[in-house]
């Protein structure tokens, strides 16, 4: 591990701790994968409201695979994208129903085969259920790491290597916790409060902000 990857992580751990956080409420593996395929250009926040109701509606996979697709639109509707998450969670339950016998799995490739998973949802089940390494990319993660000078790709899965080769391995699932916390709080996409960061010396942005500060 780079030394300056080491002093970003130890920054990291001081701000926001080591614990294991999902922000996604869940009680099973299969919520949790549900939830996920929701979570797409939609907040945590919303998510968990639609959920809080859904998973009281839908008490099973078989629930899902079985459900109406335009009552569960309706029901999901509020999370954006409605059509395609519908079809997407009808058609993956339906598959970890008959293919894995209602159980959620573990193997990446097995969960990148269910409709509507990629890797990031893949890797949020990993991480979250199996506690498997994994890097989670979303746009928290995006965004920073390539502030951070971690990595200069655009593409999640690109960003996942170069992430997997630069963070030590016991740190893959703490990332996108700390990350989000650390982009919700000071490093937003607009507006970044660079004056309350802690990491402006590793920052690409920083200098930008005080040429545009001092004009």
């Amino acid at each position: 591990m780079k030394k300056r990857t080491g002093e970003i992580i130890e920054i990291l751990n001081e701000c926001y701790g080591t614990e294991y956080v999902c922000y996604l409420d869940y009680e099973t593996p299969w919520q949790l994968l549900i939830a996920t395929i929701l979570s797409a250009q939609c907040t945590d926040a919303r998510v968990n409201i639609v959920t809080k109701d859904l998973f009281r509606k839908y008490t099973s996979v078989k629930d899902f695979a079985n459900a109406n697709l335009y009552e569960l639109e309706k029901d999901i509707k509020s999370t954006g994208f409605y059509r395609n998450k519908a079809k997407n969670i009808i058609a993956c339950m339906k598959d970890v129903d008959s293919r894995f016998d209602g159980e959620i799995p573990r193997d990446i490739e097995d969960l990148t085969s269910l409709a509507g998973v990629g890797r990031k949802t893949a890797n949020v089940i990993r991480s979250n259920i199996y506690r498997d390494p994994s890097v989670v990319v979303d746009t928290h993660v995006m965004r920073i790491s390539k502030r951070l000078k971690m990595t200069k790709e655009s593409t999640p899965e690109k960003i996942e290597i170069d992430l997997m080769k630069e963070l030590p391995k016991e740190h893959w699932i703490l990332w996108n916790i700390q990350i989000i916390a650390f982009g919700r709080s000071i490093c937003m996409a607009r507006n970044p409060k660079c004056m309350e960061c802690p990491l402006t010396d590793y920052c690409r942005d920083y200098s930008r902000y005080l040429n545009r500060k001092n004009k």
